[in-house]
């Protein structure tokens, strides 16, 4: 009686944990959803290693020899999985790993059609595609490419996109994405200015306050210069060029006939006139900082205007770190104090420190003293003495004759 008593309290001893243990396994593969051929590994092992436990606990040498041979059966059944996991590391280098590759769309058949012309063929294809993929966003731009550029359906290609930009799962730089290209489609294939402007006003009115709406702004402050391309490729007047000026060769000096320049003050107008109609448009407002830091002196002035592209957070911080490095710049031309400027280059480490422009503001830092001194030493003006004009010219043609000077 005691005997078989021991024999039950070491077979709980054993068998509880196990228990516990096969459970976990059995948990571990249903989370990982592992191949079903491994659950009935799991099963007929799960016995096989309790037997061995009860004949561990009850038998002598016998008992030994049955759990070796049921070991080999374990060995049998587990060793070609420990192998793997032993080696896949190895092998994954080799042969890319049993990963399964991921599944997505296809459109090699639809832009084949495509090259050859069969675009009723190529568009089956693409929404074949669609149908299994139906948020693949490269599939649904090649479907309103192919509407747009090669059937010139506008609005169709307008409508595919709509379907796509109003599903709710629709990352929004895509959406982005996607009206840009419309835009550029209006702009391209229909000439229609306004019809670009709609298409970029509804990233604007999608994204409300983002770089994204940002950047369409930015796009929408170029559009008057696009337009008036494109009414100047659509219009059938002809130019009437005045006639050019005869032996140009010939003139002492052509300076005369390079086209006047503006002057930095009618830059300013024309800047300041365009940012009040698109304040957003990041380049013309670069433009007028340096128009006011380098040739009106006016560094007061070029500041205020890069602080209120620095101070826009919706820009990238790689074009705020530009930005800053710009005005540090312009502030050293103007002849601004070392703690100044290096207030402005310390705001790009303190800001951006991960930046690759960060590294190189640490290593200006070191060398700021010398570049600010360099500045205000200005090089001696050399002097150069004056030459005669057109010296080639004043003996008259070359004489041809004998080596004496006699002539021919």
């Amino acid at each position: 009686m005691n005997s078989t008593f021991h024999e039950w309290v070491v077979f709980a001893a054993y068998g509880v944990p196990s228990a516990l243990v096969f459970v976990g396994i059995i948990l571990v593969l249903r989370h990982f959803q592992l191949p079903v051929l491994w659950l009935f590994k799991m099963l007929v092992s799960v016995p096989i290693f309790f037997l061995c436990i009860k004949v561990a606990a009850s038998m002598g040498l016998l008992g030994v020899l049955m759990i070796v041979g049921l070991g080999f059966v374990l060995a049998f059944i587990w060793a070609p999985d420990l192998a793997a996991a032993v080696c896949s590391p190895l092998t994954n280098m080799l042969d890319g790993g049993g990963v399964a590759p991921e599944l997505k769309a296809s459109y090699s058949i639809a832009m084949a059609h495509r090259k050859r012309g069969r675009y009723p063929e190529a568009i089956q294809a693409v929404r074949g595609q669609l149908e299994r993929y139906p948020m693949d966003f490269e599939g649904v731009l090649l479907l309103a490419g192919i509407q747009a550029e090669n059937l010139w359906d506008l609005p169709g290609a307008e409508n595919t996109l709509s379907h796509f930009c109003n599903n709710p799962k629709a990352p929004p730089n895509q959406v982005a994405a996607a009206w840009n290209a419309m835009a550029d489609w209006h702009l391209k294939v229909g000439k229609d200015t306004d019809s670009a402007r709609v298409s970029l006003q509804r990233i604007i009115n999608s994204f409300p306050q983002s770089e994204l709406a940002l950047r369409a702004e930015q796009r929408l402050a170029h559009l008057v210069e696009t337009e008036g391309v494109l009414l100047g490729q659509m219009s059938d007047t002809p130019y009437l060029l005045a006639p050019g000026v005869q032996d140009i060769g010939l003139l002492d000096s052509s300076a005369f006939l390079k086209p006047k320049e503006e002057s930095p003050v009618q830059r300013v107008s024309k800047y300041v006139q365009h940012l009040d109609q698109h304040p957003h448009d990041s380049e013309a407002r670069e433009k007028l900082a340096l128009v006011y830091g380098r040739e009106l002196g006016r560094l007061d002035l070029a500041t205020i205007e890069l602080r209120h592209l620095i101070d826009e957070k919706r820009h990238s911080p790689k074009q705020i770190a530009s930005w800053l490095d710009l005005l540090a710049t312009l502030q050293i031309e103007g002849g601004a104090n070392v703690a100044t400027v290096r207030a402005t280059l310390q705001e790009i480490v303190d800001s951006f420190p991960s930046l690759p422009l960060a590294d190189a503001t640490r290593r200006r830092l070191v060398r700021i003293d010398s570049e600010i001194k360099k500045k205000e030493t200005k090089p001696a003006e050399i002097k150069i003495g004056n030459y005669e004009q057109n010296i080639g010219l004043k003996y008259g043609a070359p004489r041809y004759g004998a080596p004496d000077g006699t002539g021919g």
